[in-house]
């Protein structure tokens, strides 16, 4: 009997659905670099590679309103703090082959001043202060970010936010947010999505400004 040889096709020219995961194990870092070339930087699908595993997925478009809400409503709270960040959407975070991780959206804040005008991610330059992501329960994807040491990590899945901190090399739980300690944010951002829904995000982000401006956030 002859060995069938198996079939080699470009990641680029593979077919996925909204709302789909691919999970592919053994995948080596060099794999993994060219991968990311092949796809480019135009494209819906995120990745997140941890241990040899790299997932590809593909978000439900009704992802995108919730993930751009959320990233309005911190931009509102970081203004409210009178507090200078540097947004970097979904870029591409990596640790030398080790990780790779692609968040719907995160800000620098801490150390907004090093990234102004930055193009491209430089060796040594620090993980974000803050990332999100919509609906992941993906162990690879929680891997991938407590390799890069992302601080604060936000995840909105099926109308619940959580927040996780890192802390010793690992993400623990937490009520509360440590870069906005006076926002009940679990609660406020979760209510302001839902709102978007019926009224619309202009009128929800409104909402949701008014509510900060009456609490103290000095801190």
């Amino acid at each position: 009997m002859i060995a069938t040889p198996p079939i080699a096709k470009p990641i680029s020219q593979m077919q996925f659905a909204a709302g789909s995961l691919a999970t592919i194990p053994g995948v080596s870092w060099g794999e993994f670099e060219t991968i990311l070339e092949e796809l480019g930087e135009s494209r819906s699908a995120r990745v997140a590679f941890c241990d040899g595993i790299l997932e590809i997925m593909l978000p439900l478009p009704e992802h995108e309103k919730p993930k751009e809400l959320t990233s309005d409503l911190v931009k509102a709270m970081l203004r409210k703090l009178g507090q200078r960040y540097e947004p970097f959407g979904s870029t591409t975070f990596k640790k030398e082959g080790a990780a790779g991780i692609e968040p719907d959206a995160c800000f620098y804040i801490e150390n907004y001043e090093q990234m102004i005008g930055r193009r491209r991610l430089q060796p040594g330059d620090p993980p974000p202060d803050l990332a999100i992501e919509m609906n992941v329960t993906s162990k690879t994807t929680l891997a991938a970010y407590e390799v890069i040491g992302v601080p604060e990590l936000w995840i909105y899945d099926s109308g619940a936010l959580a927040i996780n901190l890192f802390e010793d090399g690992e993400y623990v739980s937490s009520e509360s947010s440590r870069i906005f300690p006076g926002v009940p944010v679990k609660e406020w951002v979760v209510e302001a999505i839902a709102r978007s829904w019926n009224v619309g995000s202009v009128q929800a982000l409104e909402e949701f400004e008014a509510k900060l401006n009456s609490i103290d956030l000095t801190i």
